[in-house]
């Protein structure tokens, strides 16, 4: 700073006021004897004009001259006139008469013609009030207790101080002459001289600008200064100095950390729906910001959806949930520790720690505790409120999670009981299922798989999507899942069952709304719980056993009616209702595969050599659109091949279409390797290329490996219309039974087949066909060309007739018929021993065939 700016320096500007003040010596009785410029340029008349005329004449009003007080002017007096200028106008001045000590002698007595007495000075009254404002304000300014005000030269060496510059121990008793550093920690004094000398260089305000501020003999924590800082000039613009407020927000800045917290907690906790996951929200939500450890410690009940019940000591076990900040690694997270239920908030041993429960409902669900480290400051009452309000934030969101996780359970357990185990073996194939979810929040869905063993040695393979998500479409689908097998069970054809299965759904669809119902679960806040998403961990494996269930969603359009279309709400059900359906027949006798398509993708056959193609099905409409055909496709499959039954979730993704995702999945099953890889670690290996934040809709897949029944484990044989050919069947069907190892079924067969074989001949004619098929279980075919199904019937005492199917169903394990294209087929079963079993031809069922066949447990070992 250049030294011709300060005071007391050659060109300073003189005293403040001095030049705008109008100035006049008068002798004893009144004359003008002297004038100022000053007073030239205020009232627009020269020196001439004015000196030697009485100061009366001045006047606007020259009666109207205000007198000292008393009459006599016995020291300084003032007042105010008005005085008419040399333009003729009226000016109302104030002015203050200064009596001189002495006569004036020497060049300015004899000057004037006579003594000077008086010292008068004038000016405008308006100008004169601004003055009195100033000085009012500056006085008053530095008698405020509540603020600091300080006045640094352009050294920034404190000039002016009022008592409170800093409400703060460890300050000297006269600040004048000092630098902040003096008396303040260096980072702090040094901070706040920065902002000082850009407001002395620019002459920019400083405004509000918080410092931490800390004094050499306290230095804890300190105190939070806002500084306010303006430049100090004269009027002729030299810089002289800045002037600084500074005000104590420490409270206030602590209040707005405080609610800082509040905010960012009430943000953080609660987006879970995981009781572990939140309660490691509200350990690392407090961290650092309250504490530097916090400790969450939630009710044992709570993991389970249950609410805790205080024991009879009043306790409740605590499981030790989460931990974090500082040292957190040493806390023993999992161990379980008993609590009083009616613990209140508290301090705990030191000011540096503090306790408060989680309470929800009424229920005590836990406690969270905090704690600080050596050089923080203590505890106060206002951030144990702060504590209780978060905890009682974060206990209704632990609530809601125990709520969740109860309805969680009751979902996965309904949906893991509708849903088929993941791996299954027949003689016909070996599978191997998956199942994973689009959202992990409800684990729970409608997409299914299902593997029906059929009579002959066959099997039906079924691939599902019901339309939406959620328990509604898993209750859909069980009831599909139900109706196929009772469908499958009845040995219907392929485009025959869809037919009945298309009916069901468009039944289920129009299905009125009970009125009486309430559209939502009594009980279940959907505010607090339902409307919150979660990310469970993930298991290995995504079947209903290995990973998470489907999650609840919102229901996609449904494929058979645009939501633009149909009854009003309230008339039908709330829910869409569509699937669309793969299913699917295997012969492993004829290595034949018959399948029909109900808007459903087209299953991918992978060749024993590594081969990939989809089959060419005409798929149908979705289920639901009644009163159109379904078309069958057959395809031959050659023993070892893999027949690959997906839903569009596997091959459709948010950023891809159904053409680039048939491909890769091609491109996977066309690896060296698939084609004879252990199914389970195929499965797992395309379904780990479907993240889930990638996928547009659940995945389900089902693997299957055909097996082949050997040509000599089949026997046929056309028998002709006479009764007398049956006698001659049961030599035949006995030696083959022998051949094969299985005398002990010879008597049972020879009974079985005579009853059937006579029947057909005796209602439907010729020509009839017997078929037996040794594949697991021994099976006894009757074929004739009549449509009418048998059915058993119990026969009275006096009926000569009517038994032999009752002998039937007692000597086997179970019968019935299906139609076939020229008439219908009744079969019988009967269980092989085991030592025939093992006796007999290993190379009779596909199981021993396929290579992985050792790593994939038999159905009937559970």
């Amino acid at each position: 700073m250049d030294r011709k700016t300060l005071p007391g320096t050659p060109g300073h500007s003189g005293l403040p006021f001095a030049d705008s003040a109008a100035g006049a010596l008068l002798d004893a009785d009144g004359v003008v004897i002297g004038w100022t410029p000053a007073a030239e340029e205020l009232l627009s008349l020269p020196a001439d004009r004015v000196c030697g005329r009485p100061a009366r004449k001045l006047l606007a009003d020259p009666a109207g001259l205000p007198g000292p007080p008393g009459g006599r002017p016995v020291g300084a007096w003032s007042g105010e006139a008005v005085v008419r200028t040399g333009r003729g106008e009226e000016l109302t001045v104030v002015f203050q008469v200064l009596p001189l000590a002495g006569p004036c002698t020497g060049a300015a007595a004899e000057w004037a013609g006579g003594p000077a007495r008086y010292f008068v000075l004038g000016a405008p009254a308006g100008k004169v009030a601004r003055w009195r404002q100033d000085q009012a304000f500056t006085r008053e300014l530095f008698l405020q207790d509540r603020l600091g005000l300080a006045v640094f030269d352009a050294e920034l060496r404190l000039v002016r101080t009022n008592t409170h510059l800093l409400p703060y121990t460890g300050l000297p008793p006269d600040l004048r002459n000092r630098r902040l550093g003096d008396f303040l920690q260096a980072p702090d004094a040094a901070a706040i001289e920065r902002r000082l000398r850009e407001v002395l260089r620019t002459g920019r305000p400083l405004i509000l600008a918080e410092d931490t501020v800390r004094t050499i003999e306290d230095p804890g924590g300190g105190v939070v200064m806002a500084v306010s800082a303006f430049r100090l000039q004269a009027p002729d613009g030299q810089v002289f100095g800045v002037t600084a407020l500074f005000t104590d927000v420490t409270e206030q800045r602590r209040s707005d950390e405080r609610l800082a917290i509040l905010h960012h907690a009430t943000a953080a906790v609660g987006g879970s729906l995981s009781v572990t996951g939140t309660g490691e929200e509200l350990a690392t939500v407090l961290v650092p910001g309250l504490a530097d450890l916090a400790v969450v410690e939630i009710a044992r009940a709570v993991f389970t959806g249950e609410e805790p019940a205080p024991g009879e000591d009043g306790t409740v076990p605590l499981r030790l949930t989460a931990a974090a900040g500082e040292r957190a690694g040493e806390v023993p997270t999992g161990t379980v520790v008993p609590a009083d239920a009616g613990s209140a908030p508290s301090v705990g041993g030191s000011p540096s720690s503090m306790t408060a429960p989680l309470r929800a409902r009424g229920s005590f669900l836990g406690r969270v505790t905090v704690r600080r480290g050596p050089g923080r400051r203590d505890y106060a009452p206002a951030d144990l409120d702060l504590l209780c309000e978060i905890a009682a934030r974060a206990a209704l969101a632990l609530d809601n999670a125990r709520r969740y996780t109860r309805e969680h359970r009751a979902a996965v357990g309904l949906q893991r009981s509708l849903l088929p185990p993941a791996q299954a073996e027949t003689v016909a194939v070996t599978t191997s299922g998956f199942y994973l979810p689009a959202d992990t929040a409800t684990g729970v869905g409608g997409d299914w798989f299902d593997v029906i063993p059929l009579s002959s040695a066959r099997v039906a393979l079924v691939a599902g999507d019901v339309v939406g998500h959620g328990l509604g479409a898993t209750a859909t689908m069980g009831r599909l899942r139900t109706a196929v097998r009772t469908l499958a069970d009845l040995d219907l054809e392929p485009e025959e069952l869809m037919v009945h299965l298309d009916d069901l759904v468009s039944q289920l669809r129009d299905e009125p709304n009970q009125p009486d119902e309430p559209n939502h679960h009594e009980g279940t806040n959907h505010h607090e719980g339902i409307n919150q998403h979660d990310e469970p961990s993930r298991h290995e494996g995504t079947n209903q056993h290995d990973g998470p269930d489907q999650s609840d969603g919102p229901d996609r359009p449904s494929p058979v009616t645009r939501p633009d279309e149909g009854p009003a709400p309230g008339d039908l059900r709330a829910d869409p209702v569509g699937a669309t359906c793969l299913y699917a027949v295997y012969d492993p006798v004829a290595r034949r595969c018959a399948m029909v398509s109900a808007g459903h993708p087209p299953p991918a056959v992978v060749d024993p050599d590594g081969t990939v193609s989809y089959v060419p099905l005409n798929p149908g409409p979705p289920l639901g659109v009644n009163g159109l055909p379904f078309e069958v496709t057959e395809v031959e499959l050659a023993p070892g091949s893999l027949l690959v039954l997906y839903t569009d979730g596997l091959i459709e993704g948010r950023d891809s279409d159904l053409d680039e995702g048939m491909a890769e999945l091609s491109r996977r099953l066309a690896r060296p390797g698939a084609a004879t890889a252990p199914l389970r670690e195929l499965g797992k290996e395309i379904i780990s290329a479907r993240p889930a934040h990638q996928l547009a809709d659940d995945v389900t897949l089902l693997l299957a490996r055909t097996h082949a029944v050997p040509a000599g484990s089949t026997a046929v044989w056309p028998v002709a219309a006479d009764p007398a050919a049956v006698a001659r069947l049961r030599q035949d069907a006995a030696q083959q039974l022998r051949a094969w190892g299985l005398e002990e079924l010879v008597f049972t067969t020879e009974l079985v087949l005579s009853e059937l074989v006579t029947n057909a001949i005796r209602h439907a004619g010729g020509p009839v066909e017997v078929r037996l098929i040794r594949a697991g279980q021994l099976t006894c075919e009757v074929s004739d060309p009549s449509a009418t199904q048998p059915r058993m019937r119990r026969a009275l005492l006096t009926d000569e007739g009517g038994r032999g199917l009752y002998l039937v169903a007692q000597l086997t394990t179970r019968w019935g018929s299906r139609y076939t294209r020229h008439g219908k087929t009744i079969w019988a079963e009967q269980p092989i021993p085991d030592e025939a079993d093992e006796a007999g031809d290993t190379g009779d069922t596909g199981a021993q065939d396929v290579p992985d066949a050792p790593d994939v447990p038999d159905a009937r070992n559970g």
